[in-house]
């Protein structure tokens, strides 16, 4: 049952970080302004290796969670907030300070990933 957990985590955090894009990207493009990259439509190969890395998320985070010895909802969303601290937070604030990363820019990621984190921990934790 673990996989369908999986499965539906990986589908449902990518149709949600597309919309989730759809939408806050016009606010980057009003902060950042001409810095703001034109990312476009992506090509085909882009959105099937977005879902491919979104499952390896969904995967990795379903095998952190049973590792604990919890996969219930409550424990994966304290898991995911925790996950997310660690790694992407770190990460894109470290973009900020070392690579001129706009905080703008920075910010829309930093949301993207704990919108991701937190569906799969509700998915995996439902579907385990």
């Amino acid at each position: 049952m673990i996989a369908l957990g999986i499965a539906v985590a990986a589908l449902a955090a990518f149709v949600a970080s597309s919309v989730y894009y759809a939408l806050v990207t016009p606010l980057e493009r009003r902060t950042v302004g001409e810095a703001a990259l034109d990312r476009g439509r992506p090509a085909p190969w882009k959105v099937l290796t977005e879902l491919a890395r979104t499952a390896v998320v969904a995967a990795v985070f379903a095998w952190v969670a049973d590792r604990s010895g919890d996969l219930s909802v409550g424990h994966g969303l304290v898991l995911a907030l925790i996950l997310w601290v660690g790694f992407p937070l770190v990460l894109l604030s470290g973009s900020v300070m070392w690579e001129k990363v706009h905080p703008a820019t920075a910010t829309m990621h930093a949301g993207d990933w704990l919108l991701k984190l937190l569906l799969v921990a509700v998915a995996v934790g439902l579907l385990h």
